[in-house]
Parts: C-alpha cells; sequence; structure tokens
C-alpha cells in the first residue's frame, strides 16, 4: 500500500508540475494613480516574464473592465484580444482602461494626450516594474498610438517605457494631433512600427509611413513592420478590417513579441 501511494504522488507531481509551469493567471487589478484616480488593469501574468507589455486599445479606449474580468467593449480590439497570445510568449501583459474617472463617454477621447493620461500611464508601468524587474514596453493600436507616443515622449528619462511599439498608428487628424506631430526625434527608446499596406482607414494611410519612421531616425533602434494579407471585413477603421490586422493574430503577435527580445 506504501508503494503504492508514493507512486500516485510521483505521478500526481509529474503530471501537475507541466501544466502549473504554464499557467498563465489573469486578474483584475485597481491601482491608484492621481488624487481621486484609480486605473483599471486586465493583467496577464505567466510564469516567469521576460518583458512587460502596456496594452492600448484605440477607439474610445472605455473597456469598462468588470471585477470578474468581463470586457463590455472592444473584445475584438487587435490588443484586447490577442492578450493571451502576447502572455503566451512570455510577456506580462496589463491591458489597459480608461481609468476611473473617465468610465463614462467620451472615455479617453480627447484625453489621451493630456497630463492626467500620461500620470495614469507612468503608474501603470511603475507598477509593472514592482511585479517583476524587466522591461515595460507600451504597446498601442490606432488611437492607442496616440497614447503610447505622447506618454513615451513626456515620460523620457522619468519613468517612461523601456520601449514603444505603433500598431496602426494615427497618421493624420483632423481632430487632435497624429502621432507624426509629436516630438518623436526626442526618443531614445527602441520604436518598432506595425503597419497594414491595405490599411482603409483614413487616419492610417500607408503612404504616410514613411514620413513616421524619418522622425525615428536618433532611437537606438527602429523598424518598420509591414503586413500583408488577413480578413479585411467591416469599417475599414475597426478591427476586422486590415486596420485591425484581422486573422493575422497568430502570425503578428509572436514577431512583435521576437522583435521586443531582441537585445
Amino acid at each position: 500500500m506504501r508503494k503504492l501511494l508514493h507512486w500516485l504522488v510521483s505521478t500526481l507531481i509529474v503530471v501537475c508540475l507541466p501544466a502549473l509551469a504554464a499557467k498563465t493567471t489573469e486578474q483584475i487589478v485597481d491601482i491608484p494613480t492621481r488624487p481621486g484616480a484609480t486605473q483599471r488593469l486586465l493583467v496577464l501574468k505567466p510564469p516567469q516574464p521576460l518583458a512587460s507589455v502596456v496594452l492600448l486599445a484605440g477607439g474610445h479606449g472605455g473597456l469598462r473592465l468588470l471585477p470578474d474580468g468581463t470586457i463590455q467593449w472592444g473584445k475584438s480590439n487587435f490588443l484586447v484580444r490577442t492578450r493571451r497570445l502576447f502572455a503566451e510568449q512570455g510577456l506580462l501583459v496589463a491591458v489597459v482602461d480608461a481609468p476611473s474617472d473617465r468610465q463614462t463617454p467620451p472615455y479617453l477621447q480627447g484625453f489621451r494626450q493630456t497630463d492626467e493620461h500620461t500620470a495614469d500611464l507612468k503608474a501603470v508601468i511603475a507598477w509593472l516594474r514592482g511585479q517583476a524587474a524587466v522591461p515595460v514596453w507600451l504597446v498601442g493600436t490606432s488611437r492607442g498610438t496616440q497614447s503610447a507616443a505622447h506618454a513615451a515622449i513626456q515620460l523620457a528619462g522619468s519613468g517612461g517605457p523601456d520601449g514603444l511599439v505603433l500598431t496602426s498608428t494615427i497618421l493624420s487628424d483632423r481632430k487632435g494631433r497624429p502621432v507624426t506631430a509629436m516630438a518623436l526625434d526626442t526618443l531614445r527608446i527602441p520604436v518598432l512600427v506595425v503597419h497594414h499596406e491595405q490599411d482603409g482607414c483614413a487616419l492610417c494611410a500607408y503612404g504616410d509611413v514613411p514620413a513616421l519612421m524619418r522622425l525615428l531616425s536618433h532611437t537606438p533602434r527602429h523598424e518598420l513592420m509591414p503586413m500583408q494579407g488577413g480578413d479585411n471585413l467591416g469599417d475599414p477603421c475597426e478591427a476586422l478590417a486590415y486596420h485591425g490586422f484581422n486573422g493575422l493574430d497568430a502570425e503578428l503577435v509572436p514577431r512583435i513579441a521576437a522583435w521586443m527580445l531582441t537585445k
């Protein structure tokens, strides 16, 4: 009987440990940022993170995350729907909602390039550094690139990110300041630009990408990762069109992660 128990225990250890090692937890975290405001995150933490990523969705940015992890808006957004793929690459993931004082319309509209939003993202970066001693990257898509680029510029040398990834970058904007109008020449961190060659969104024309890349010439490492193919459905500025890299998730996320982790 004793031998049988020993065999059972040994078998359970062999079976269970790989499952535990591969497990990535997902949880909701609220962190204080500014007086009277908190920032809610959907966090995915692999066992041994290689880097951390702050994922910034496009549109109005109001995911309205519930305490149980329910996403009330933006489930199909490129960076929201691929969060688990990023975690599978060994990345500690924080998907950012609108802060507690922006949980009603217009959410992040008109807020992305403000000191308050920058303060929120600085707090997120600091929190992630407290979770794992690894580089922290800001990753934005569409309108999220305006948040990511602005914060990286404002926080340069003062609690800012270690790298920046811009996907489907806002290159023209009649209602605000596009990324190409920001002081990108002041950045001294690696920057990866990912853009679909057939992006049909008027604010993100692929023909405007070269101007963006020229502004990044002073960075220690920068690269354009052009994409082709996939599926193009519905509104050309939404997540299921080429703009949102629809159908390319399994190819694109590992490529982004590999670029980030290259030293």
